[in-house]
């Protein structure tokens, strides 16, 4: 894990210590959780494909693509409600990525 150190004008040593691959693979540690995202992950890209697709032009039903889509997604907030971790969703720790780089940029004046 890389650690980061941050000064301030006031000399105050910040640790930024969030690895973003350890968070995800910490919180899909439940093997139900781990096999409802086994059978989420390819409903999801094939929705999503479906939805790309009728965009450019293959002739695919957006609406059937849009029915995987939540459809996978409901399995895997199902396997994070099961594992007793909703809040540890995708979304949410890619927030709290994207959030401690900011405070990075922020705190070394970028």
């Amino acid at each position: 894990m890389k650690q980061v150190r941050l000064k301030t004008d006031l000399s105050i040593i910040y640790h930024m210590n969030f690895n973003l691959i350890k968070a995800i693979k910490s919180s899909h540690s439940n093997p139900i959780n781990k096999t409802l995202h086994g059978i989420g992950l390819p409903i999801y890209v094939i929705g999503l494909s479906f939805v790309i697709g009728y965009f450019v032009g293959l002739g695919t039903s957006p609406l059937v693509g849009f029915s995987m889509w939540l459809i996978a997604i409901s399995l895997f907030l199902l396997g994070h409600y099961v594992e007793g971790n909703l809040r540890a969703i995708t979304i949410i720790i890619i927030y709290k990525y994207l959030r401690s780089k900011i405070q990075i940029l922020t705190i070394n004046g970028r």
